[in-house]
């Protein structure tokens, strides 16, 4: 399973590529700035009949399409994390594939097409990039830390929720970063190049194989409100033992 979902994870990584040097039509979703290509599309219908052909009894959960099939085995899927960098020809995004057995994430793969950056965590056996073990940072001061963020598509209905956030942080830490992919957001605070991250009003598929990377590479993963992040979470703060706490005061 593991192999297959770097390998399926890769190759959609190279149909995103694909796309990235060409005109593209963009569409909207939600709102007019909840975008969606045809990149993101022919991603998704790629992993899913791989996933079809390779587990056919398996059930899956993807951005675009939503979810099919009722088994223990469940694959969540975002082939493009990051569609509004995308769409801008902005370098940050990536494809992620997870696989969750009876709601316990068994298997997290993020990879990142032009850096060819493959980030993999198995439950139990630790987190990788490229092959190597990877960690959380060992910052031990939260004015030392780099973080970062990432805002709701509603904020243009509503006060975006984490502005008072970034007023509590802001002053506190050595910088803050809001790469537009929350993917990859999770997946660097698992290798230590981010010390810390927290979002509100994502989707599963945005974060679910990120807990698990930050998990296996030693670092912490809470909601908001300081409880263990679950499958039906809709806030997210991690980091490395040091930093998450303290992050988690600033941001509640």
């Amino acid at each position: 399973m593991k192999n297959f979902a770097i390998e399926t994870a890769q190759q959609a990584g190279e149909i995103l590529k694909k796309y990235y040097h060409q005109e593209l039509e963009i569409n909207t979703k939600s709102s007019d700035i909840d975008l969606v290509t045809q990149a993101d599309i022919e991603s998704e219908k790629f992993i899913i009949n791989a996933i079809h052909k390779q587990f056919p009894g398996h059930a899956i959960l993807a951005e675009e399409t939503g979810q099919s099939g009722k088994s223990e085995y469940l694959w969540i899927v975002d082939p493009l994390d990051g569609t509004t960098n995308f769409a801008h020809k902005h370098p940050m995004f990536a494809v992620t594939i997870s696989l969750v057995r009876h709601e316990e994430v068994m298997l997290g793969v993020t990879y990142d097409p032009l850096r060819d950056e493959l980030f993999v965590a198995e439950k139990g056996k630790g987190a990788t990039l490229n092959g190597q073990p990877i960690s959380v940072s060992q910052i031990k001061e939260i004015h030392k830390a780099l973080v970062a963020t990432g805002f709701p598509y509603k904020r243009h209905i509503e006060p975006p929720p984490n502005i008072p956030e970034l007023t509590r942080v802001m002053p506190n830490v050595q910088g803050i970063r809001r790469g537009g992919s929350a993917a990859l957001d999770v997946a660097y605070v698992a290798c230590g190049r981010l010390d810390g991250y927290w979002e509100s009003s994502l989707h599963l598929w945005d974060w679910i194989g990120g807990v698990l990377m930050v998990k296996e590479a030693g670092g912490i993963v809470t909601q908001m409100d300081g409880i263990t992040w679950s499958m039906k979470s809709t806030t997210l703060v991690v980091g490395n033992p040091f930093i998450q706490p303290t992050l988690l005061k600033m941001v509640q």
